[in-house]
């Protein structure tokens, strides 16, 4: 892979001033869960409507040996825990309705599929949903329960198990129709500079994938992993959760998780993985 050097003098000196240092192409491996789920983790073309890629790699691809090793095998995901925790609440009746998740579906495994596709526009709202609004809609509206806070223990842990039962299947957001505005306004802040270090997502995760910023190894930030188990935070952590502490490396007040900002954003990012596999729950550092 070739350096990538920042568009803009700001950029430049502020990535300086943080520590960017060698380059690292991504590791040349290939990902197979249990050995049974053959992970497509890179494709030689981003899709067409993504200017800023000519290929795409997962985040996998960019962490260390033991890191990945730990991601192909179930007993060694930490991230399974959350999995088997929400496979508990699943099966458990809760709210005023003594409805539990297992009530209306057969099982799990009924949800596969539904992670690829995620965020989607819900017609019946007339608003872009993520994964986490459609599982607050069931729980308050058909359940009679009460809403989970966005970044709670049962919230994360219940989308890692909606995305581990999708394994292996493409991302395949849908980004026309009614969803073309939100992905319109999701670019744009892509490409915006926040902060007091001036960066936007593509600084990063676009110009500069493969290098390092101290010891941190760039990947194009590609969310077809999420939730993603960090070793760093001992703890599975949601999309927005990342993209609230990337904003805030860029010294800049963040959006709040399940704010309209980072449901736009979370459509755009997740349209520039559209061909990857999901991996959810993954490993990173």
């Amino acid at each position: 892979m070739n350096m990538r050097l920042l568009a803009g003098g700001c950029a430049l000196a502020a990535l300086t001033l943080t520590g960017l240092s060698a380059t690292a192409d991504p590791a040349d491996d290939t990902l197979v869960v249990n050995g049974e789920i053959n992970m497509i983790t890179r494709t030689d073309k981003a899709p067409d409507y993504i200017e800023g890629l000519s290929e795409q790699y997962s985040g996998w691809h960019f962490r260390e040996d033991d890191t990945r090793v730990m991601q192909a095998d179930d007993f060694d995901n930490p991230g399974m825990l959350g999995v088997e925790a929400a496979q508990g609440v699943w099966d458990t009746a809760d709210g005023t309705e003594g409805k539990a998740c297992a009530t209306c579906h057969e099982g799990a495994e009924s949800m596969a599929g539904v992670r690829a596709v995620m965020p989607k526009f819900n017609e019946e709202k007339g608003e872009m949903y993520t994964m986490e609004m459609y599982i607050n809609q069931c729980r308050t509206e058909r359940m009679g329960a009460e809403a989970w806070d966005w970044d709670s223990a049962d919230m994360v842990n219940m989308t890692a198990l909606i995305s581990s039962v999708s394994r292996g299947m493409p991302m395949n957001v849908a980004i026309d129709g009614p969803a073309a505005p939100y992905w319109e306004q999701g670019k744009e802040m892509y490409y915006t500079r926040y902060g007091q270090l001036e960066l936007s997502c593509s600084n990063c995760h676009e110009d500069n994938y493969g290098n390092y910023i101290r010891a941190d190894h760039l990947s194009q930030g590609q969310i077809n992993g999420f939730p993603v188990y960090r070793l760093k935070d001992a703890k599975l952590s949601s999309i927005h959760n990342r993209f609230k502490g990337c904003i805030r490396d860029t010294r800049a007040e963040t959006f709040k998780p399940g704010s309209p900002e980072f449901i736009a954003l979370e459509l755009y990012v997740a349209s520039r993985g559209n061909g990857l596999s999901v991996e959810g729950p993954s490993v990173r550092n």
